[in-house]
């Protein structure tokens, strides 16, 4: 503990003041981040998390410390880490493509919540280094993670008119090591198959390479 937060550990107007300001600053820096990426949730909502996050821990300290009810300290905290995943989930979009954006945006803006927790109840250098800390995974390990080389996903149509000829497709993607991610039969567009498949695979293996294999 740093000695310097010891006179604004108790709660009082000063205490309750200072710990709002901090978690408004805390997450106004995070949310800055995010709305200059364009991202759903910014600088508003991360804000407001944060505080509100700090103003129910501050209220289950004041119910339980201040007017001495046989309440739990941290209920009405852990009631909120609940809350934040239903808010987290709005910023997660699926795409006509099949993937996921906005995990990263949803987690931080968990994780912010957690930190107007820790400053709600005086715990000052928590909340200031996972601030810190979520920082650097916005940005630094971000720029990192993106020069990680990932393998490519393919999606091939298949069509055919016995049924073996799809698990002969599927056994020969999965000799050349691709991982099958999603798998969709619908009837063809034409008469000239009976059945119609849609492969997502996922591998290190050339789009060129894969269909000579499959064929």
């Amino acid at each position: 503990m740093l000695s310097i937060f010891d006179g604004i550990r108790d709660i009082d107007f000063l205490s309750v003041t200072v710990r709002l300001l901090l978690s408004c600053a805390c997450a106004a820096v995070i949310g800055l981040e995010r709305s200059a990426k364009n991202r759903p949730a910014g600088f508003r909502t991360h804000i407001l998390v944060c505080m509100g996050a700090a103003v129910a821990a501050l209220t289950g300290i004041y119910l339980t410390v201040g007017m001495s009810l046989p309440s739990d300290i941290s209920r009405i905290s852990a009631q909120v880490i609940s809350g934040l995943g239903f808010i987290g989930a709005g910023t997660i979009i699926v795409t006509r493509k099949a993937t996921i954006k906005g995990l990263t945006t949803a987690a931080g803006l968990w994780t912010t919540g957690i930190i107007g927790l820790a400053i709600g109840s005086g715990y000052y250098e928590l909340g200031i280094l996972g601030t810190v800390l979520v920082l650097l995974t916005e940005t630094v390990i971000a720029r990192i993670s993106n020069k990680i080389p990932e393998n490519p996903q393919y999606d091939i149509e298949v069509f055919y008119n016995e049924k073996e000829a799809l698990d002969q497709a599927l056994r020969s993607c999965k000799n050349q090591r691709m991982a099958i991610t999603n798998l969709r039969i619908r009837r063809p567009d034409d008469d000239d198959a009976k059945y119609a498949a849609t492969v997502s695979l996922r591998g290190n293996v050339k789009s060129e390479e894969l269909l000579k294999k499959v064929r």
